[in-house]
């Protein structure tokens, strides 16, 4: 492309489209951060803005709006954007919608063909979001395949086996559910580093198997149903597992798993013959394991004694210090060999009831088989407003709006990374990204 030439000005002028003047990759950059309707918008401008949008890198729908509509909505404009766009590669894309119609099929039908589009566009961040979360939206049965998407993000949506194999991405590496229901047994994935799985729902019948080794860092928080069996993950750095609501592997007569009665779905509907979620854990450098509800998986898993031979750091709450009953955290740190920091977080009944008590452990008070590294025993008291469970709406809806940040396991997690910086594709790699072969025409004709 030959660069265009800027239009001549005396000196010290100040006139003329200086954004203009800029080179037409620089303008399909900037235009990818608009929200679609308004990237198109700028073929107003001049003769030069004509056709930019049309090699805009991203395409947002419903992005940082209040409400971003349904899909019938946006059904219009968007399948004539997609059909006038250029074939120029696609880095970004997102699609929030606040609702769908009770003609789930016609409306999913409809987000599964935009969906893979933008797979043919070899998109590499896509980001698919259906506000109705209990009322999930179902993704087409066929295994996901593109060598350029490196981050997913869903919300909303009911996920099958064949979507959840992603051995056909190599290049990703960021993978954020939210508000998902897995009506699978198994999530799979040798490129993904980074894993977050928040307020969905599992299985309830059989244990979802999470299968990703090359894991580095990993946020399981208030799931549903039965917690999912992780495998190991070698490469693991920090963890944050919090069992928040009552999920199927809760028994009032045992803390366990082991009540003794036969019929008891919760103790004995699933035969664990594994550790379920510790021994996954077990490479963790930086660990925090929370029980709000007594599931009893944790005590249960402490019975294959799994040991953290890299723990350093590690956080619990109140559920591993029953009073004349510390056999849990007991078992936790005798096979912790070089854990460094222990933070026990514990639930104060009132705002007056806060403290913070620091302390460094004596090796002459230690008992031989807790760590010699164990440098600092920190407690801390607090209620669920410090630690912002009980945020007004508004401020979930801030948080929404931004991407999370899978690094952060603060309750209020930072969601300042920018979902656009990738390194550029290599321009001789041709490969076309689909779900399957012949899709592609499917899509054409639709």
């Amino acid at each position: 492309m030959s660069p265009r030439k800027k239009a001549k000005e005396s000196p010290g002028s100040t006139g003329g489209d200086r954004i203009g003047d800029l080179p037409d990759e620089v303008l399909h950059h900037v235009l990818s951060f608009l929200p679609a309707q308004e990237a198109v918008r700028t073929c107003l401008l001049a003769r030069r803005w004509r056709h930019l949008w049309k090699s805009a890198t991203g395409v947002r729908i419903g992005e940082g709006e209040t409400d971003p509509g349904s899909v019938k909505d946006h059904q219009e404009f968007l399948d004539h954007l997609l059909v006038l766009r250029d074939s120029a590669p696609m880095e970004t894309c997102v699609l929030r919608f606040s609702e769908h119609s009770k003609e789930l099929i016609e409306d999913a039908a409809r987000l599964n063909f935009w969906f893979k589009h933008a797979l043919l566009r070899k998109v590499r961040f896509l980001q698919l979001e259906n506000w109705e979360f209990y009322d999930p939206v179902p993704i087409d049965e066929l295994p996901l395949v593109s060598r350029h998407l490196t981050r997913l993000q869903l919300y909303g949506i009911s996920l099958n086996n064949s979507f959840l194999n992603f051995s056909s991405c190599p290049a990703l590496e960021h993978l954020l559910f939210e508000f998902c229901f897995f009506e699978c047994a198994k999530i799979s994935s040798n490129s993904v580093k980074r894993l977050s799985i928040t307020c969905c729902s599992f299985n309830a019948t059989l244990r979802v198997c999470v299968d990703v080794p090359s894991l580095v860092s990993l946020l399981l928080d208030e799931f549903d149903n039965r917690a999912p069996v992780l495998e190991r993950m070698p490469s693991l750095v920090d963890a944050f597992v919090r069992i928040f609501f009552y999920t199927k592997d809760f028994c009032s007569e045992s803390n366990s798993g082991d009540c003794s009665h036969e019929g008891c779905e919760s103790c004995y509907g699933i035969k664990d013959n594994k550790c379920v979620l510790l021994e996954g854990l077990s490479n963790a450098k930086t660990l925090v394991l929370i029980n709000k509800q007594k599931s009893f998986i944790f005590r249960r898993d402490l019975k294959w004694y799994p040991t953290f031979t890299k723990l350093k750091t590690l956080l619990l709450n109140e559920y591993w210090c029953v009073p004349d009953d510390y056999s849990a955290l007991a078992c936790i740190l005798e096979h912790s060999p070089v854990l460094e920091n222990l933070i026990l977080q514990i639930y104060s009944e009132g705002p007056e009831h806060i403290m913070k008590i620091n302390g460094n452990c004596s090796s002459v008070d230690r008992s031989a088989a807790i760590s010699a590294h164990l440098e600092i025993v920190e407690i801390r008291f607090f209620n669920f407003e410090e630690i912002g469970i009980f945020d007004d709406d508004e401020d979930e809806d801030e948080d929404r709006d931004g991407d999370d940040d899978e690094d952060s396991y603060e309750d209020d997690d930072d969601k300042d990374e920018d979902e656009d910086s990738y390194e550029d594709d290599d321009d001789e790699d041709e490969d076309e990204d689909s779900y399957q072969e012949g899709n592609e025409d499917d899509n054409e004709d639709a």
